[in-house]
């Protein structure tokens, strides 16, 4: 795995609201988390956008919370670092499916917006197979207007969507398996449809400083991964220790209905 240079990952962050081709893992390693995943399915059924995945199954809990991300993630946000959410976003092979361009923190309803994501391609991210696209330096522009849309293959749960974004700013974010990019909550960013013939594998994960606090109500949750929580202003997430408990089942699918309905406010 190669060495991160995390002086010029935090000033290309800060400068672009994103970095992107950060090797995390080896060819095998992905191939081995890619696995686990898909046992997982063949077991429980699709893991497509399934909220607060790393309190279900092991493998998302080890990639999120490994030391050299964690080591990037600190750039960016500080010391203190809650793991918010993982999920896997899975687009499958010659399928419409595809994400607006939005900003993440739109919905959340969180205080503050020391938060970054981290994606983590498990297959190939090409502009074939609908990798992401990001507005450099969008960050910086403060919220941007996002319009509810009915659209059935826009992955986002209200379709929500920035009209008028100049395509001629995109940057294709594209990621051999085992690479990832990071990305603010107030990036602008999108991604096509998979029109190739392999699944197009990713690990999506937030990250939050422990000062914020969601707004709407106060039932929300996480984890702290790395550091101190002086706040204490999310319950505590269970971390899965073994894959498909049914006790955490239960559990996960509350976290994810709560999720939805967080996300799904304006």
């Amino acid at each position: 795995m190669a060495k991160h240079d995390l002086g010029k990952v935090k000033s290309d962050y800060e400068r672009d609201g994103y970095v992107s081709g950060i090797e995390l893992l080896n060819q095998e390693e992905a191939n081995h988390h890619r696995q686990k995943l898909e046992s997982a399915e063949a077991n429980f059924g699709n893991m497509h956008y399934k909220s607060k995945i790393h309190t279900l199954l092991t493998s998302p809990l080890e990639l999120a919370t490994m030391p050299s991300v964690l080591d990037i993630v600190e750039q960016m946000i500080g010391p203190d670092i809650l793991l918010y959410n993982t999920t896997y976003i899975i687009k499958e092979p010659n399928t419409p499916s595809h994400v607006s361009w939005h900003q993440d923190l739109t919905y959340w309803g969180l205080s503050h917006d020391d938060q970054v994501t981290l994606w983590l391609a498990l297959s190939p991210a090409t502009a074939e197979s609908g990798c992401m696209r990001m507005i450099p330096g969008s960050h910086t522009k403060g919220v941007y207007n996002h319009e509810a849309t009915e659209d059935n293959t826009n992955v986002l749960l209200q379709g929500q969507t920035v009209q008028g974004v100049d395509e001629s700013q995109a940057v294709m974010c594209t990621l051999n398996t085992g690479e990832a990019s990071f990305h603010h909550g107030w990036t602008l960013h999108a991604s096509m449809p998979n029109n190739s013939n392999d699944r197009r594998i990713g690990l999506n994960v937030q990250y939050l400083a422990p000062h914020i606090r969601q707004t709407k109500h106060d039932l929300d949750t996480a984890m702290l991964v790395r550091g101190e929580d002086k706040y204490n202003h999310f319950g505590t997430d269970i971390p899965a220790e073994t894959d498909l408990d049914p006790v955490a089942i239960k559990r996960q699918a509350e976290l994810e209905a709560r999720y939805i309905e967080i996300a799904g406010q304006a």
